[in-house]
């Protein structure tokens, strides 16, 4: 297999028509229909979830989870025609154990799961799987973020926020973003045919629940 080639169309992931032209202008500078997409979107700001502004739930369900379905139901009639196609969703580990800092996130990334087990056993007989991640604490923008937020509450540094947050990892430390990018290249491979409808932990067992 010889080296790939990657386009950048950006779009607003809360702008429905902005999302379409940008996957018309990854395939069109593709030559080609879309044979791997992989959904994954910000994440809100650290809240509970009671008395906040139906506003807010509003839009960040168009960012994380309306975006997601739109994108996917464009790429899929070319996929199923393929008989071969790809999505994978990047969720979180609070699929599974809620973060109680994390309360919408928690909510709407639910939502993606419940959506993507369902998906899977409409399109599996057309050659397409369909599965989600959960990444656990991954050295990322995002986690530095939220260990500052963290800190902030505690009275701590972002260091002893993150140092903190390590001990309850068996594996002893925070993961690299390519050890979560190895998973996600398997889903995307010819090898992971028969792998879907599942929700995959990247997380350095960090969740405990069988």
């Amino acid at each position: 297999m010889g080296p790939g080639r990657a386009v950048i169309p950006p779009a607003d992931l809360a702008d429905h028509a902005a999302l379409l032209k940008a996957v018309d202008a990854a395939e069109e500078a593709l030559g080609g229909p879309i044979q791997i997409l992989l959904n994954n979107t910000g994440g809100p700001p650290p809240s509970g979830v009671v008395g906040l502004d139906p506003d807010l739930w509003r839009e960040q369900f168009e960012a994380m989870v309306l975006s997601v379905f739109w994108l996917t139901d464009r790429v899929l009639p070319g996929m199923r025609a393929m008989g071969w196609g790809r999505i994978i969703n990047v969720a979180s580990i609070t699929v599974i154990e809620p973060s109680a800092s994390l309360g919408v996130s928690n909510t709407l990334r639910a939502s993606v799961a419940a959506w993507a087990k369902t998906l899977a056993g409409e399109v599996a007989a057309n050659g397409v799987t369909v599965n989600t991640l959960l990444p656990g604490r991954i050295d990322t923008p995002r986690i530095e973020r939220l260990d500052a937020a963290r800190a902030a509450a505690r009275g701590q540094t972002p260091q002893e926020a993150r140092a903190e947050s390590v001990k309850d990892i068996p594996a002893g430390r925070i993961g690299a973003p390519e050890e979560f990018g190895a998973v996600a290249a398997f889903l995307a491979s010819p090898l992971a045919a028969y792998v879907t409808g599942s929700l995959i932990r990247v997380d350095g067992g960090a969740v405990r629940a069988i």
